[in-house]
């Protein structure tokens, strides 16, 4: 009888590790097993239009005088467009997308496809986790993502950006049960069609940006981040994920653009990827910026290795947020295209060097974030003209509204070996 009840619970504690896996609501399989070879950029998707049918009341592209935009959108193969106030050269209104329309998503993740990026990280901010309008469409907009992923054999993943939280009175519970919600409802792991969701080590990626950032009104010390953290990893039906955090480009150092708390290591030494944010934080103007990107990645993926954890950079096709200035921040207006492209120069250097460094994985910030002037999806060469303060972002003359796209998918194909790199840019035959 003694023999009997060892040899059972010897079988049950045998099992153990195989009935917890059969728990989770993961699946095991996906087209993309692994971040390592791949550029991913970010994707907002929270551009509204009026006649969406969205809830909205400040719509994307703003209004005469009072816009966020700095870079206009190549609109011409959008399935449905919204007029807006803003005139173009001929007279004619200046037509923008919704991220709520199915068919915008669909294209952009056709345009993935077609052009070699490999997927997008889904940025979904705190405040869309929060019951009310914007929670479900927000919701929408990740259900269609994920639908045109499957079909386009694009990479997807969640990135929990925390901006929206506040300084009192809320933490990360509410993302653990949204990310319950999104694994349950949604199957954001498991999707109906082909699963692309990315994983990294047999795991999903989840991504927690916005950790260490001194302007943020939240202190990462008591908005539970360890708890959640601890949750994606290891919660026997939702965890067994692999994190990567979000943070300043002087996380190593701790100063500069970073809180001075050696706490944010203890945050980091517990994920498995970091990412630094290095949008303004380089720029062609400076003599030699480049040398100090290298510089940095090379001490980054240095200080990774060692302490056994994985590194993606940071790149980014320029940056321009004048129009967002004027009225955000009133006594410090910023010219348009502060950091500018240099007809995608900018933008092959940041790559290239990556590459050369060792990165063996980039994120591109970002793939529709025309409010800073970061996208690189096909961008309007011909922009309303400028109207009472109002200016708008003019690419170089020549340039082809998908140059960027282009240069990603090139820097996809060396990134996986598939050609050599260069260094100098290239240019279409």
């Amino acid at each position: 009888m003694r023999l009997r009840l060892l040899q059972l619970v010897i079988y049950g504690w045998v099992l153990l590790p195989g009935i917890s896996r059969g728990q989770l609501h993961h699946s095991n399989e996906s087209l993309y097993p692994t971040f390592k070879g791949l550029i991913m950029a970010g994707y907002q998707g929270w551009f509204r239009a009026q006649g969406d049918g969205s809830s909205s009341k400040r719509y994307a592209y703003g209004s005469p005088g009072r816009s966020g935009i700095d870079a206009w959108p190549d609109v011409s193969e959008y399935a449905q467009t919204y007029e807006t106030p803003y005139l173009l050269k001929d007279g004619a209104h200046a037509r923008f997308f919704s991220s709520l329309d199915e068919s915008t998503v669909d294209l952009h993740f056709k345009w993935m496809q077609q052009y070699g990026l490999d997927g997008v990280f889904m940025q979904r901010f705190f405040g869309d986790t929060k019951p009310g309008p914007y929670r479900s469409e927000s919701i929408q907009i990740m259900r269609n993502a994920l639908k045109a992923a499957s079909k386009y054999k694009r990479a997807i993943a969640l990135m929990y950006d925390l901006s929206g939280l506040a300084a009192q009175g809320e933490d990360c519970s509410a993302l653990i049960e949204d990310w319950k919600y999104m694994v349950d409802s949604l199957r954001v792991t498991r999707q109906a069609g082909q699963n692309t969701y990315l994983h990294e080590n047999g795991k999903p990626v989840v991504v927690i940006w916005g950790v260490g950032f001194p302007d943020r009104p939240y202190d990462i010390r008591n908005i539970g981040l360890e708890r959640f953290m601890d949750f994606l990893k290891n919660d026997p039906v939702y965890g067994h994920c692999t994190i990567m955090l979000g943070v300043p480009t002087a996380w190593r150092t701790l100063d500069a653009d970073c809180i001075h708390d050696p706490y944010l290591h203890t945050l980091i030494r517990q994920a498995d990827i970091i990412l630094p944010w290095m949008v303004q934080r380089f720029s062609p103007l400076l003599h030699n910026d480049m040398d100090r990107y290298r510089d940095q990645l090379l001490a980054d993926i240095q200080w990774c290795a060692e302490n056994h954890l994985e590194y993606v950079p940071c790149v980014c096709p320029g940056f321009s947020w004048h129009n967002l200035s004027r009225f955000a921040f009133p006594d410090d207006v910023k010219p348009v295209a502060s950091i500018p492209r240099q007809e995608g120069r900018f933008y092959w250097q940041q790559l290239s060097t990556a590459i050369r460094c060792g990165a063996t994985m980039i994120y591109v910030a970002m793939f529709d974030e025309v409010n800073e002037g970061t996208a690189i999806f096909k961008l309007s060469t011909n922009p309303p003209v400028d109207t009472a303060g109002v200016s708008f972002l003019h690419m170089e003359e020549g340039v082809p509204s998908d140059l960027y796209l282009w240069l990603t998918g090139q820097a996809a194909s060396m990134l996986k070996r598939e050609q050599p790199l260069t260094m100098t840019m290239p240019h279409r035959r």
